[in-house]
C-alpha cells in the first residue's frame, strides 16, 4: 500500500472576486502544507465562485479566470508551495466554433491541477445540471476527459460534482482506469435531508469504482443558495473515513492507505455508458511512495439535527448576503408576532444584535401585546429599536383618498413598508422582509407593504416550521452565533394566534385553514407538484383543495416581486419553481 495525506479545503469563495479567491487559495494551501498534506483539494469553480450565472457568458470574465489560474500556479511556486499539487475549480473555454444552441464562447465548468508553477492538466464537468435551481446548459459545454495523475505511487482521478450524481460519464470509467482515489470538487447547495443522500451517493460510487473517494464541498451563502460543506472521505468499501462540519469553513486533513498504481501512462478511450466516450489521460507527477511518520486522527464531524441544520442554513444565508453585498446593518418591522421575532433572531445570530435595527409601528388595530412582546424581544436581544406609531400617517392617507375593505387595510402595510424603505435609504440598512413560505404561497402578503425589502430570511420556511425553529432556538445556542442569548424569543410571540392585525379581531384563520392543515396541503401542491385531483386522491378535503389552489396559482405575480431569501426546501419559490404569471390554468392544477 501507498500513503497519501490529502487536505480538503472546505471554503467560502465570493462570486466574481478572483483576487480574493486567489489569495484564499494561497492561504489555505499554505495551511495544508504546514499540515503535511501531499494534495490539496478546493471546490468547484472556486476561483470564480459558484454559481456565476450569466457571468459565464462574458468573454472577459472567462479570460480573467483563465489568466488568474495561470497566475495562481506561478504564485504558488513563487511562495515555495509549488511541490504541493493543488486541484481547484475554475472556468475555462472549450475552443469550439460558434453555433446555434451552444453558449457563447463555449465556457467550461473546469477543474485544474496545479504543480510546480504551471497548470498541469484541465478537465471539465461532463454532466451539466438542468433541473431545480440549475440551468447549466445555458452556460457551459460538457467535458469528455478523466485525468488520472500518479502522486507518490497512487493513481488519482478527478471528476466534477454532478458527474457523481449521474450514471455514466467520467465516474463510470474510474474503475476501468484503475484509480486508487477519486477526488471530486463540488458546489452542492443545501436543502433539508440532502446530507444523508450525499453520503449514500458517495459511498455507492466508491464501491462501484473500487477506490477511495474524497468529496469536497463549498460552504457559504450566495444569493438564494446556501452551501453547507459537510465534505466527505470514504474508503473503497464505502465506509465513512472523515467528514467536515456543516456551515463552516474547515481544512480537513485525512491520511489514506491506497493501492500502489501499476498501469502505464497514456491515453485510452472508454465507452462511458451514457452514449459518450470518455478519454482517460494518465500521467505521472511523482512515482515514488512516501511514508507518514505521524498519522492524523480522522475527524468525523457529527451531523446536525434537522432544526439545527435549517437554522444554521438561515443564519449563514443572512450573514453572507449582508457581508458579501457590503451592508453594515439590517432593519425590519417588529410586530410582536412569531415571524418578525424569528427573523430578528436570525439576523442577530448572523451579524450581531448591535447591527440589527427594528421598528415597531403600531396602528389603531394593534393589540397591546403586539407592542409589549416586541419590546420584550428588544430587551432580551439588545437590538436597536424605534417606535413609529402609524395611525396619523394612515389617517392622512384616508383624508386624501377613499378606500374600503382590503384596500383600506393594506394602506397600513404599505405605510410600514414606506417607513422601512425610508430609513434604509437614509442610513444604508438592508431591509429584511418577514413573510414565511405559507403566506408567500397563498398570496397572504401586501405588495409594496410587508413584501417590501431586500432579503427575506424565512421565505422558504413554512409557518409550522417557523414555530419549530423558534422553539429550537429558545432551547439552544451555538458558539458561532453572534448573539449569545438564551431564550431570545418571548414565549407569547410563539404561542399566540397569528394575525396581520389590519382590522379589529383579525386572525389568519379568517381566510386560511389552520397552518398545520395548510402546510401539509402546500407541501403536496408546491413541493410535489400535485394537481387538484391528485391532492384529493392523497386525502385532502376537496373544498379545501379548491380554495387553496385558487389562492396559490394567481399569487405568482406577488412571488415574482418578492425579495430573494435562503433556499432550504426542495422547491424554493424562484428558480426552483417557474410558473407563468399569465396562464389560464387547467382545472386539475
Amino acid at each position: 500500500m501507498a500513503h497519501l495525506r490529502i487536505a480538503l479545503a472546505q471554503t467560502n469563495p465570493v462570486v466574481g472576486d478572483l483576487a480574493a479567491n486567489s489569495a484564499k487559495l494561497l492561504d489555505w494551501t499554505r495551511q495544508a502544507a504546514a499540515g503535511g498534506a501531499h494534495l490539496v483539494l478546493f471546490t468547484e469553480m472556486f476561483l470564480t465562485g459558484y454559481p456565476v450565472e450569466d457571468l459565464a457568458l462574458r468573454s472577459s470574465f472567462v479570460d480573467a479566470s483563465i489568466a488568474t489560474l495561470e497566475q495562481v500556479a506561478a504564485r504558488l511556486a513563487g511562495e515555495g508551495l509549488g511541490e504541493l499539487p493543488v486541484v481547484v475549480g475554475s472556468m475555462d473555454r472549450a475552443g469550439l466554433a460558434p453555433r446555434a444552441g451552444r453558449p457563447e464562447g463555449a465556457p467550461l465548468d473546469a477543474v485544474a491541477l496545479l504543480h510546480r508553477g504551471r497548470v498541469v492538466t484541465r478537465t471539465a464537468k461532463h454532466h451539466l445540471q438542468n433541473y431545480g435551481v440549475f440551468d447549466e446548459f445555458r452556460y457551459f459545454v460538457p467535458g469528455d476527459r478523466l485525468p488520472v495523475f500518479r502522486l507518490h505511487g497512487v493513481d488519482v482521478a478527478i471528476a466534477v460534482c454532478e458527474d457523481l450524481w449521474q450514471d455514466g460519464g467520467p465516474v463510470a470509467v474510474v474503475g476501468k482506469a484503475g484509480a486508487g482515489l477519486l477526488v471530486v470538487p463540488n458546489a452542492s447547495p443545501y436543502e433539508r435531508e440532502k446530507a444523508d443522500v450525499r453520503l449514500e451517493l458517495v459511498a455507492r460510487r466508491a464501491r462501484e469504482a473500487g477506490c477511495a473517494l474524497a468529496y469536497v464541498n463549498q460552504v457559504g451563502g450566495q444569493d438564494e443558495l446556501v452551501f453547507d460543506g459537510g465534505s466527505i472521505v470514504v474508503g473503497a468499501d464505502g465506509e465513512l473515513v472523515a467528514r467536515a462540519g456543516q456551515f463552516r469553513e474547515e481544512l480537513l486533513l485525512v491520511d489514506l492507505d491506497l493501492p500502489v498504481a501499476d498501469r502505464e501512462p497514456g491515453r485510452t478511450a472508454h465507452d462511458a455508458g451514457d452514449g459518450s466516450t470518455i478519454t482517460v489521460d494518465r500521467f505521472v507527477l511523482s512515482g515514488e511512495p512516501v511514508t507518514i511518520d505521524a498519522p492524523v486522527t480522522p475527524s468525523i464531524a457529527p451531523r446536525l439535527d434537522d432544526m439545527a441544520e435549517v437554522y444554521a442554513a438561515l443564519v449563514l444565508g443572512v450573514r453572507d448576503y449582508v457581508a458579501k453585498n457590503g451592508f453594515e446593518s439590517v432593519i425590519l418591522a417588529l410586530s410582536g408576532g412569531i415571524d418578525s421575532a424569528l427573523t430578528a433572531t436570525i439576523a442577530s445570530d448572523a451579524i450581531g444584535p448591535e447591527r440589527v435595527h427594528v421598528v415597531m409601528m403600531p396602528s389603531r388595530h394593534s393589540s397591546e401585546h403586539s407592542v409589549t412582546d416586541a419590546e420584550e424581544l428588544v430587551r432580551r436581544q439588545g437590538v436597536n429599536s424605534l417606535l413609529v406609531p402609524i395611525d396619523g400617517i394612515v389617517t392622512a392617507f384616508e383624508k386624501e383618498i377613499e378606500l374600503t375593505g382590503t384596500a383600506a387595510e393594506n394602506i397600513q402595510a404599505r405605510v410600514r413598508g414606506t417607513v422601512l424603505m425610508g430609513l434604509s435609504n437614509a442610513h444604508g440598512h438592508l431591509v429584511l422582509t418577514t413573510g414565511n413560505k405559507s403566506e408567500l404561497a397563498t398570496g397572504y402578503s401586501t405588495l409594496y407593504g410587508d413584501s417590501a425589502g431586500g432579503f427575506a430570511p424565512i421565505k422558504d420556511v413554512p409557518k409550522t416550521m417557523v414555530r419549530e425553529l423558534s422553539r429550537w432556538r429558545n432551547a439552544h445556542t451555538d458558539g458561532w452565533f453572534r448573539m449569545d442569548v438564551a431564550r431570545p424569543i418571548p414565549a407569547n410571540s410563539i404561542t399566540k394566534e397569528p394575525s396581520a392585525e389590519l382590522r379589529p379581531g383579525q386572525c389568519d384563520t379568517d381566510s386560511l385553514p389552520p397552518y398545520e392543515v395548510l402546510d401539509r396541503l402546500l407541501d403536496d401542491h408546491v413541493e410535489k407538484d400535485l394537481g387538484s385531483a391528485e391532492l384529493v386522491a392523497a386525502g385532502h378535503d376537496p373544498d379545501l383543495v379548491a380554495h387553496v389552489v385558487s389562492l396559490v396559482d394567481p399569487a405568482e405575480h406577488k412571488r415574482r416581486q418578492y425579495p430573494p431569501g435562503p433556499k432550504i426546501t426542495s422547491k424554493h419559490f424562484g428558480r426552483d419553481r417557474r410558473l407563468p404569471i399569465t396562464s389560464h390554468r387547467h382545472e386539475t392544477t
